[in-house]
């Protein structure tokens, strides 16, 4: 058994600016869950992720699930991701205030998938408006105790085998072309926020990765270790790009274990 409850942030109710909060009928672990779905900044919803949050309610967690206002696949707009990420903060910002009001521990685990991915990495990497984002938080700024990261881009500058429908999605999120706005795409860029106060970070990677190289997230991996910063990354055989969105394969009841193991690693 579990309660769920839904949330909006705004009294003026802004469509996707909410979050859904999974509470055990026993908390049992001291980490929570923080979820953040995929969908290439267009597309997507926080119930992507409701059976896998039950899943870990059933093993003691409470879990957090964020959506975001989305770009449109066509037309003008003035969103960009920066506006998503803005979204996402305040979430986990009010997310935060429920673990207060139920008295729990304030440590809280980030899992992100594809464009999710992203934008939780700079969650739990850079600092409240470090990416441009103009937050309106409730709580002091409470950092992640981890980001686990599955099939994220290490930054979001061009690469020479950039696949070219997912660099145009890129575009649009960054809020125009990279000769014009070069400075909306560093904002942008995970690389920029490596540094020796990150939290850790679990990179997990597919075997058949097809849009974001998991090369560049090894030489992030690498500086984390230098150190002393306990990330890890696992790849993992046969799967392919934002593999873990439900638990009928042994793949993703695999990666499900593994969030759990890291977590209860990093924040005993």
């Amino acid at each position: 058994m579990f309660e769920y409850t839904g949330y909006y942030l705004d009294d003026d109710i802004t469509l996707n600016r909410t979050f859904d909060v999974f509470v055990p009928e026993k908390v049992t672990q001291k980490t929570a869950l923080f979820f953040i779905h995929g969908g290439g900044w267009t597309s997507g919803a926080k119930e992507g992720y409701h059976l896998i949050m039950q899943a870990y309610c059933k093993r003691g967690f409470i879990c957090g699930s964020a959506s975001y206002r989305l770009l449109p696949t066509a037309g003008k707009t003035t969103l960009s991701a920066v506006d998503q990420l803005k979204d996402c903060r305040e979430c986990y910002d009010g997310f935060v205030s429920v673990l207060k009001k139920k008295n729990l521990p304030l440590d809280i685990a980030v899992f992100g998938t594809s464009a999710g991915a992203h934008l939780a990495s700079l969650l739990v990497c850079g600092l409240p408006g470090e990416c441009q984002e103009e937050c309106k938080l409730e709580n002091n700024w409470v950092k992640p105790v981890c980001g686990l990261l599955q099939s994220t881009p290490a930054f979001f500058e061009p690469w020479k085998e950039v696949y070219p429908a997912m660099w145009g999605m890129m575009e649009r999120a960054a809020g125009g072309s990279f000769e014009e706005f070069p400075e909306k795409y560093r904002n942008l860029s995970l690389d920029r926020l490596i540094r020796k106060d990150n939290p850790p970070l679990f990179f997990m990677e597919a075997d058949n990765e097809g849009l974001f190289p998991r090369e560049y997230n090894e030489v992030l991996l690498e500086k984390h270790l230098q150190w002393g910063i306990p990330s890890e990354m696992k790849v993992y055989k046969y799967a392919e790009h934002g593999f873990f969105y439900n638990l009928t394969r042994p793949i993703q009841l695999e990666a499900f274990e593994d969030i759990i193991t890291y977590v209860n690693k990093v924040n005993p």
